[in-house]
């Protein structure tokens, strides 16, 4: 059984990301889910005087640990004025200073969602061209637009949506 950890670049208590990221690896048979929330990794603003006074905080390990033991990774990124959320921005500086090569070459299913049509794509742009940087295995990459028109708790509603996310879900799965 792979051991597949799944989160969203947000930390809303009610992000829409999240939701996709979950509903993504419920739709994988065969393989046990850490779901992480970065509410739960509570980190200060990154600096360089901040790391050299007191070093690197021990919840930024804790995630990296998190990344190392798993077989792959689905993160959901939220975007915020075009880019990384500030939280997730944050939590990759920390886990950079640990490993540049943060992403362990785990497979990985990258995606975003919003509110709007776009569906996150200047995100998902941005973090496609800078993760493999850091030894991410980028394998395939879904966008949902329309989050509140096209997901229910059943899932995505819109057909063409919904094969391009099992195509993606697939290829992810092949690389695992």
């Amino acid at each position: 059984m792979k051991n597949i950890l799944v989160f969203a670049g947000s930390n809303s208590k009610v992000s829409i990301n999240k939701q996709l990221a979950i509903y993504a690896g419920s739709l994988i048979e065969e393989a046990k889910l850490t779901v992480l929330d970065l509410n739960d990794f509570n980190l200060p603003i990154y600096g360089i005087d901040l790391e050299n006074e007191e070093g690197i905080p021990k919840a930024a390990e804790v995630f990296l640990e998190h990344i190392k033991s798993t077989d792959g990774v689905i993160l959901s990124l939220a975007e915020h004025n075009g880019a990384y959320t500030t939280v997730f921005k944050n939590l990759l500086d920390w886990l950079s200073r640990i490993d540049n090569k943060l992403w362990q070459n785990k497979p990985m299913l990258l995606m975003a969602t919003s509110p709007g049509g776009r569906g996150g794509q200047s995100v998902l742009e941005i973090a496609k061209d800078r993760f493999p940087r850091h030894d991410a295995n980028v394998v395939a990459t879904f966008s949902l637009p329309s989050f509140n028109d096209n997901f229910s708790e059943k899932g995505i509603k819109d057909e063409t949506l919904n094969k391009t996310l099992t195509q993606a879900i697939n290829i992810f799965k092949e690389s695992l």
